[in-house]
């Protein structure tokens, strides 16, 4: 199983971007899948995930971005707008190895390669 991000990049605040993130190996549909995030200095945090049609946000994202899949594309999209200074870090996706879990509290998951988001201010 790979998971391969793309999309991120350097914007200003207030800005958006769309994180995207193909996965390969097995059929996606019916796990979850979402983002976690690793800014300088810090524990890597979970961002979002979507099980089905029933997404989750960590609260400090939340009414800024979201989070929908492509299941026919095994595919996960992160749009982020109004982003600011401190949504810079690397972003992660990942998918549970089991389809019971839920991604925010699996531990054991599969990772993509990470793309850094920088937003200045």
């Amino acid at each position: 199983v790979q998971l391969q991000a793309s999309g991120g990049g350097l914007v200003q605040a207030g800005e958006s971007l769309r994180l995207s993130c193909t996965g390969s190996g097995r059929t996606f549909s019916p796990y979850d899948m979402g983002w976690f995030r690793q800014a300088p200095g810090k524990e890597r945090e979970f961002v979002a995930s979507i099980a089905w049609s029933t997404s989750y946000y960590t609260d400090s994202v939340k009414g800024r971005f979201t989070i929908s899949r492509d299941s026919a594309k095994n595919t996960v999209y992160l749009q982020m707008s109004k982003l600011k200074p401190e949504d810079t870090a690397v972003y992660y996706c990942a998918s549970p190895t089991t389809t019971w879990q839920r991604l925010q509290d699996s531990k054991n998951n599969f990772w993509g390669q990470g793309t850094l988001v920088t937003v200045s201010s």
